[in-house]
């Protein structure tokens, strides 16, 4: 099991989780409070554009960490998927201009479309945007999403999957993002986040924990400590890995999100301290 961290340097959040915040009041409180790095969501700088929101994390002394989200490939027609491959080329633009040096991919499904079928298009899909990536100098991170998703948002639901996609493609700009929520219950997940280390392949690490019982399976993740999830057991195994990023915080909570978002803060940095 990993130690515990002794500062915050490492932690990052996603503008997800403080949703209630706009971007600038949002880093201005991630710097105060010590937080290293931000992933930026794309609904974030709609008001701004990508270049001025990066300068402005860079500006309060933060990394933009990554950017989300591209994917969503798969599609029960070939004009679907084009579009889908424009779009996550428009997404890497955007990441180039933002200064994040990666891109997180939730994969998507279709309604109709067998989960193989969609697996094959996501490949594809993929394959079509990392030279477009590589170029721009942007890396690909797909995400696979916790299985009670594959019939609406991943046909990737496992980290092996998303390493067969990565091992198809075989390029050293496409890795995975490995989120505790979606994995922890996965009895294969300490030997496939080793196989990730070992393919260099481990670029991002989620965090958040699952509540028991829960009242909604998108928007009710809770801090970390707050539920079932080992998150230290399985950032130990990422460690050993090879992992040395940031431990990104992404909480979707409609609970937490109404509450006073300043007191959420101090609660997930302690949280971070405690249990990350």
């Amino acid at each position: 099991m990993a130690p515990p961290p002794t500062d915050l340097s490492r932690l990052c959040l996603h503008t997800m989780t403080t949703r209630p915040w706009p971007l600038e009041e949002a880093v201005g409180r991630y710097a105060r409070a010590g937080i290293g790095g931000v992933t930026v969501w794309r609904d974030a700088y709609a008001h701004c554009g990508p270049q001025a929101a990066g300068n402005l994390v860079r500006g309060h002394g933060l990394s933009v960490v990554s950017l989300c989200r591209g994917g969503f490939f798969a599609a029960d027609s070939a004009e679907g998927r084009r579009r889908a491959v424009d779009e996550n080329r428009r997404v890497v633009d955007e990441a180039s201009e933002l200064g994040a040096p990666l891109v997180v991919l939730v994969c998507g499904t279709a309604p109709g479309v067998p989960l193989e079928e969609a697996r094959r298009q996501i490949a594809e899909g993929i394959a079509e945007v990392v030279p477009h990536a590589a170029a721009a100098g942007v890396r690909l991170a797909v995400e696979p999403l916790h299985p009670m998703y594959a019939a609406d948002r991943s046909a990737v639901n496992t980290v092996g999957q998303a390493r067969a996609i990565c091992s198809e493609i075989g390029s050293p700009w496409l890795g995975i993002a490995v989120d505790v929520y979606h994995t922890w219950w996965d009895d294969r997940l300490a030997d496939e986040i080793a196989a990730c280390g070992r393919d260099g392949r481990l670029f991002a690490f989620h965090i958040s924990d699952w509540l028991s019982p829960t009242t909604d399976l998108l928007e009710d993740r809770g801090i970390m400590g707050e539920g079932r999830i080992p998150i230290r057991q399985i950032r130990g195994w990422a460690e050993e890995a090879g992992f040395r990023g940031f431990l990104e915080v992404e909480i979707f909570s409609r609970r937490l999100w109404a509450s006073d978002q300043a007191a959420f803060l101090a609660k997930i940095t302690k949280a971070y301290m405690a249990h990350a």
